[in-house]
């Protein structure tokens, strides 16, 4: 079975169907580019892989365990759903940083606030055991939670800086999003959907928003990422990235997808005429 299975994805926004029966399977350490024309329906994909949107329609397994199954009679709370969308990590394409923290802090904020519940659960399994072993006193507890949140923190902080590392803003720890670029906005938020170690990354036409002398910098960090083996699906309008960072590319149109399959062949030998007409418009099939 495939890494992440997605099948019968429908969805719907009132009388407009928007996804009309998605089948899509990726590899652990694939990256798979979906491209299409707008109002194809790749947002929409993205949104119900990360549980943004239900689909009304279809089942998804990810590393053998089943994630998503509309027939199934009671819905997930919002509990559930936060758990599940950690498995995965989404970069938006308009960044949306925290405008009050600096880049130190977007980054590890998520991971701080998944250990706010690690240390009540945490508390609430000490005070059980005290009940039957009496050299946890109140003073020992409190001791034990105070060195399990330092060293939890210290971790966190740890790996949001080996993160900032990675993509290349190690001076720009304590800046803040308005004295970033918008390259380097795309790349902390990058940083930031790392933090809390997804199983696969996923990217909403990461540099749509960037001035062409910016697109640069966002893809050098996206093929890095492949090159450590990381599972990505990637929703670009970069055409000759798509080709060289991908495994795989599938081509959307109408809700539909049109045609799937090597970049090379699709791009430069592509069956379906919508996709014929879709790369006619397109100027960058050759590089980034």
């Amino acid at each position: 079975m495939a890494y992440l299975d997605i099948k019968n994805f429908y969805k719907k926004f009132g009388q407009t169907e928007v996804l009309k029966g998605i089948d899509l399977s990726l590899e652990k350490g694939e990256v798979v580019s979906i491209i299409g024309s707008s109002g194809s329906g790749k947002t929409t994909l993205l949104r119900c892989i990360n549980f943004l949107e239900t689909p009304d329609n279809g089942t998804m397994t990810l590393d053998n365990n089943l994630l998503f199954d509309s027939s199934a009679i009671k819905a997930d709370s919002e509990a559930i759903l936060r758990e599940k969308r950690l498995n995965f990590g989404l970069v938006f394409q308009s960044f949306n940083l925290f405008p009050q923290y600096n880049v130190l802090k977007n980054v590890t904020l998520a991971p701080t606030l998944l250990l706010n519940k690690k240390i009540k659960e945490y508390k609430k399994e000490l005070k059980l055991k005290a009940k039957t072993d009496k050299s946890l006193t109140r003073k020992t507890i409190s001791e034990l939670l105070s060195a399990f949140k330092k060293q939890k923190h210290d971790e966190i902080e740890k790996d949001g800086l080996e993160l900032i590392k990675t993509i290349g803003l190690e001076d720009k720890i304590n800046s803040f999003p308005c004295e970033l670029s918008g390259g380097q906005c795309q790349r902390v938020a990058i940083a930031r959907a790392l933090a809390l170690k997804p199983k696969i990354l996923c990217f909403d036409e990461p540099t749509s928003a960037l001035d062409p002398e910016l697109t640069g910098e966002v893809l050098k960090v996206i093929r890095e990422l492949k090159n450590q083996d990381r599972t990505m699906i990637i929703v670009t309008h970069e055409m000759g990235f798509a080709k060289n960072v991908s495994d795989k590319i599938v081509f959307m149109a109408d809700g539909v997808i049109e045609e799937v399959g090597d970049p090379r062949e699709v791009l430069t030998n592509p069956k379906s005429e919508k996709l014929i007409h879709f790369l006619s418009n397109v100027t960058n099939k050759d590089g980034e």
